[in-house]
């Protein structure tokens, strides 16, 4: 076991139960053109961060530990799209629409890929999931109890979205969720810093933040 410098205290890694979820870094919520702009929101928000999580999954990869990849997607007859989040708000572009990067959120078109830069390498995990969280209709959880996964640490977009509903998930389900500061983001600020504020409240109620170079130190060959 290795402390980490972590908020609310120290979290305790364990090396041989840990693995990494980087959570929806994909071009529809980073690029211009994708969902994320045609909501309105300023994607370099989440551009900015690449060079981070990139860092943090480089950590991972050296140490030889598990890095899992999430992509917020649906089928393409949209079976596993409930009304409710389609038609939700006045959005230029629906879940399903075509868009300037092949249809919105769908399996398989280009705009749902993961960022270049951060793509998964072979052996790497890859959950599509069609909801919020990465628990709810994936395979996800099913995974980590064959590895004996118990810890999480967490990346990704948005802090206050999928990745916080994911680290809920998590934590209902028993797992020690750690969320790295720099290696997530979302288009509003104040969003992100009230997100790091309910996850570590109460002595980590969610779960614990810290930043970057703190988790790194305490890999193995990172």
């Amino acid at each position: 076991m290795v402390e980490i410098a972590a908020l609310p205290f120290a979290f305790p890694l364990k090396p041989d139960a840990v693995a990494l979820v980087v959570i929806d870094m994909q071009r529809d919520f980073a690029e211009e053109g994708g969902f994320g702009a045609s909501l309105g929101n300023d994607v370099s928000r989440v551009t900015k961060i690449v060079p981070d999580v990139k860092r943090l999954i480089d950590g991972f990869r050296k140490a030889g530990l598990p890095v899992i990849h999430t992509m917020e997607c649906h089928r393409p007859d949209l079976s596993d799209l409930p009304p409710a989040k389609r038609d939700r708000g006045n959005p230029s572009l629906r879940i399903g629409d075509q868009g300037p990067m092949g249809r919105i959120l769908i399996a398989g078109e280009p705009g749902t890929a993961i960022l270049a830069e951060l793509a998964p390498i072979e052996g790497e995990i890859v959950i599509e999931k069609p909801g919020k969280g990465a628990f709810y209709a994936t395979p996800l959880g099913e995974i980590l109890k064959e590895r004996g996964i118990s810890q999480l640490v967490f990346a990704g977009v948005t802090t206050e979205v999928c990745v916080q509903t994911t680290m809920r998930e998590a934590n209902d389900r028993g797992y020690e969720c750690l969320l790295i500061e720099e290696a997530t983001e979302s288009y509003f600020p104040e969003f992100k810093t009230a997100a790091i504020a309910m996850i570590r409240a109460q002595g980590g109620i969610v779960g614990w933040t810290a930043h970057l170079d703190d988790l790194l130190e305490g890999l193995p060959h990172a």
